[in-house]
């Protein structure tokens, strides 16, 4: 068994022995990817793939229709671990296919009548080593094609080329991006989900991406300015400062064994330290990030485990500005994914001193 299957399989074989399940099985794209590396996904508008993972406590199963069974084999998933089960597409579907070959009790994350759910979000954190390894290299491409496309803006640019811009360059590198915000002067201090529309970016625009490869998504957000309003600096230092308070909590809430409340109640106390007690009202404030684009959110009634090694993605707003990137936490570090050592930056401590972190600053552009 590779690698990654026996970590899976480390992880799996708990959950099967707690909750007495002789399977479990995974078709949303994030978990399949998750379970044995590949990608199940044919239509991107449906939240089911068309193959289903699973693991009995010995093997690991793809189970799909006889459409997709050879490439899947070919290409997605490991031939020599994995046993393909494939039904003639004419005559089932994906819930009754795994039906028929899964042992019973069993669970799935997608409606198999006589089979309990799964909450596959447990599972798959903390994150494995080779889950860090493949983050890495995500976030330093992520960054790299943001950067790239940043540095090349112009006021005249429509929002919605930037865009296009954005998503071509990610897809060269075999990246897909289900969000791509992009805010001219004008929007992104309207909205906070600035959607690209056919406005031209002005004096400064907000770059925000949230990018998936590999089941794995990174978001991180840059600005950039021509001529940016006398504001600007201060409410990107304040997000500066509120994202990375929000990182070493993080960490030090993973320590105590605490949940994402209590990180939710030092990025409240963040915001009130920088002067801006409503802003966090406006927008949700990100969280844990793994194969979602976001695991779970700090919220204040957030119940959810607070592990390392994770990544997480913090994405504070103070009207007009925003800092994030995605951010490997472990015991004794603090990591930037998101990052090409290429844009400018400042160093900010937490409120408690203990932390400092390189944050993105504003790239600013001379225009002729």
């Amino acid at each position: 068994m590779n690698e990654r299957l026996a970590s899976r399989a480390d992880r799996l074989d708990p959950y099967l022995e707690e909750t007495g399940l002789e399977a479990v099985w995974f078709a949303r794209p994030n978990s399949f990817a998750w379970l044995l590396g590949g990608d199940n996904v044919v239509d991107r508008d449906s939240p089911v793939g068309v193959a289903a993972a699973g693991y009995d406590g010995d093997e690991f199963h793809v189970v799909t229709d006889n459409i997709e069974a050879t490439r899947l084999l070919h290409e997605e998933v490991p031939q020599e671990d994995v046993r393909i089960h494939q039904y003639q597409w004419y005559e089932g579907s994906l819930a009754t296919g795994v039906a028929a070959v899964s042992p019973t009790p069993a669970a799935a994350d997608f409606d198999v009548p006589g089979f309990e759910s799964v909450d596959a979000g447990e599972l798959r954190h903390p994150l494995t080593e080779a889950d860090i390894e493949t983050f890495r290299e995500l976030g330093r491409d992520v960054a790299s094609a943001v950067e790239r496309v940043c540095r090349q803006l112009e006021p005249q640019d429509l929002e919605t080329e930037v865009a296009s811009a954005l998503r071509v360059t990610l897809g060269a590198m075999g990246i897909e991006t289900p969000v791509v915000l992009v805010g001219g002067s004008r929007r992104a201090q309207k909205y906070r989900h600035y959607t690209p529309t056919q406005e031209r970016i002005g004096d400064y625009a907000l770059v925000s991406v949230t990018a998936q490869r590999d089941g794995l998504y990174a978001s991180c957000t840059r600005t950039v300015a021509f001529d940016a309003p006398d504001w600007l600096e201060s409410r990107h230092q304040k997000a500066m400062q509120v994202e990375t308070n929000a990182l070493a909590a993080t960490q030090r809430t993973a320590a105590d064994g605490g949940t994402a409340s209590d990180v939710f109640d030092a990025i409240r106390d963040s915001y009130d330290a920088v002067g801006e007690s409503d802003e966090w009202l406006n927008h949700h404030q990100g969280g844990a990030a793994g194969y979602a684009g976001r695991e779970w959110f700090a919220r204040p009634d957030a119940a959810d485990t607070v592990s390392v090694p994770m990544a997480y993605a913090y994405n504070p707003t103070i009207e007009g500005a925003k800092s994030e990137d995605t951010v490997l936490v472990t015991d004794d570090s603090i990591d930037v994914l998101t990052t090409t050592g290429q844009w400018p930056t400042t160093a900010v401590t937490d409120s408690t001193g203990d932390v400092e972190l390189e944050r993105h600053d504003i790239l600013h552009i001379e225009t002729a």
